[in-house]
């Protein structure tokens, strides 16, 4: 058995296995990025909520006081309560963009943990073959060392009965 000759039948696969493992490598990273920027515009939308609600109480704060001072006029009280129904139903909105967005986060995740089970699952397939080679070479190894061993063994055998001939 010469060493040139030797290749390991399997290696097609294992290249398919390096290719799969490093494809689903490249889809959790995707997916994790994905998720964060996800989580990046929930928190924007949380903020910009936020944002809303303290412009509310401030409004219904600077109306409170001017009512109480006396200092209100009737079209000014108008306006404000029109102000403060616009950004009631501004409020209303984020909430529901607010709940789309944790549904997106949600499917986000559940693409993350399908990502990380392929990619894990790639990784498991892609040891086991290469074990298998290491197992085949090894087993090939002993194979060639047998061959050798033989060979000295002959080799020696015609030493020592040409030495007894001579």
């Amino acid at each position: 058995m010469k060493k040139k000759l030797l290749r390991y039948r399997l290696q097609p696969l294992v290249e398919i296995k390096t290719r799969a493992k490093k494809r689903a490598e490249l889809r959790l990273a995707q997916a994790l990025v994905k998720l964060e920027n996800e989580k990046k515009k929930l928190k924007k939308l949380e903020e910009e909520k936020k944002e809303i609600i303290r412009r509310r109480k401030e409004c219904r704060l600077e109306l409170h006081h001017k009512v109480s001072e006396g200092e209100a006029h009737v079209r000014d009280g108008s306006v404000r309560v029109n102000f403060l129904r616009k950004l009631e139903e501004d409020e209303k909105k984020k909430e529901e963009e607010i709940t789309q967005q944790k549904k997106v986060i949600e499917n986000c995740e559940t693409e993350v943990k399908r990502a990380r089970r392929d990619y894990i699952d790639a990784a498991k397939e892609l040891r086991v073959m290469e074990k298998h080679k290491d197992l085949w070479w090894k087993k090939v190894q002993a194979e060639i060392d047998r061959e050798e061993e033989k060979e000295m063994d002959e080799l020696g055998n015609v030493i020592h009965n040409l030495r007894k001939v001579a």
